[in-house]
């Protein structure tokens, strides 16, 4: 139905990626070098599923030709990170810029409301049903394998239903509460993303990024809201939950955006922990994530232009030496961007040269 063109053989690719899950030797660290700008769940493609569809066949048919990363050709579902918030109530406005913004509805005056709070019937739920409206769109227009809704951890999505600004301190003010509703959330997670599960044909990967995550590999979830935690805060309010889809989906892969050096040796504690996948520039203290990660579960690092700040004079080439160097070649990926199609290409063509 819809041919891609990709140099690499497929199955070579998923048997390195996969090697490097279980933390054993490859013939070179894998990569993916993204495009800018990111794509998002902007107004255009949020509502119309055709054109969704049309810029993944487009990016990957034209955009991605000739560069010969660690990516597979893939649909993306690209309907934001505020889905499950959205199905406990909160309304979303799309925009022509980013992902819906949604709106709270939990605040310090109304704390005691997280307890009548339904748990959305994830069969029946309008949000969830145009999730799953999409895949089936997909599946009949395309044969390509599709990736996972992105999947908030419980954390960040109970900042989107709490107002964020009183969320942290909710923590300290209202443990209970926010229990409740993190107990809530969790439920409503696991469920969403079985439901996808049983609805996905030809599954991708337990994400909703590029990277491929076999399906027994264990489900990649957004915690963008542990660099803010205190290591006490966030074992109490994320290790835990955590864990709990962890054992739903044996086993865990955690990424957060932030500077992750308070909670680093926080998060190795949660069960069934596969990987950790951080975005590099953010984090100041590379050595506590050497010393915590590496060599006891896969290290996915992420440094796009947007990351360093497009026009930035960075060498790409030599900060991803200077990464090899520092964290070595054992269970890391590397994820990183390029301006344009044509700087992917001498991208991958020079990171073959660089990490083998």
């Amino acid at each position: 139905m819809n041919k891609i063109q990709n140099n690499f053989s497929i199955e070579e690719k998923k048997e390195i990626i996969k090697k490097t899950w279980l933390l054993k030797p490859t013939k070179e660290i894998p990569f993916i070098i993204d495009i800018e700008p990111r794509h998002t769940a902007t107004k255009k493609y949020f509502q119309s599923d055709k054109a969704e569809l049309d810029w993944n066949l487009n990016y990957h048919n034209e955009q991605r030709k000739g560069i010969n990363d660690y990516s597979i050709p893939n649909i993306k579902l690209n309907k934001g990170i505020g889905l499950i918030a959205s199905a406990f109530g909160c309304n979303y406005h799309v925009n022509e810029k980013a992902d819906p913004w949604i709106k709270p509805i939990i605040f310090e005056k109304n704390v005691n409301d997280v307890y009548d709070l339904a748990i959305p019937d994830v069969k029946k739920n309008n949000i969830f049903k145009e999730v799953y409206n999409r895949i089936e769109f997909f599946q009949l227009n395309s044969d390509l394998p599709i990736r996972l809704a992105k999947i908030p951890s419980p954390l960040v999505t109970a900042s989107l239903i709490w107002d964020y600004t009183s969320f942290v301190t909710a923590m300290i003010l209202y443990p209970k509460e926010v229990h409740s509703l993190l107990e809530k959330i969790t439920i409503v997670t696991i469920d969403f993303i079985n439901e996808q599960l049983s609805r996905i044909k030809n599954l991708f990967a337990m994400s909703h990024e590029m990277l491929y995550i076999p399906k027994n590999f264990g489900i990649r979830i957004s915690d963008d809201v542990a660099a803010l935690l205190s290591p006490t805060l966030y074992k109490e309010f994320g290790v835990k939950y955590n864990t709990i889809i962890s054992k739903a989906f044996r086993g865990i892969i955690v990424h957060s955006c932030g500077d992750m050096q308070n909670v680093v040796e926080t998060m190795m504690e949660i069960e069934g922990l596969r990987g950790l996948d951080f975005t590099l520039p953010n984090n100041s203290n590379w050595e506590i994530i050497k010393k915590t990660v590496v060599g006891k579960v896969a290290l996915n690092l992420r440094y796009w232009h947007a990351d360093l700040n497009v026009g930035s004079e960075v060498d790409f080439l030599v900060y991803t030496n200077k990464i090899v160097e520092f964290f070595g070649q054992k269970g890391i990926f590397l994820q990183t961007s390029a301006l344009n199609s044509e700087q992917a290409r001498n991208y991958a063509d020079n990171f073959h040269k660089i990490l083998t």
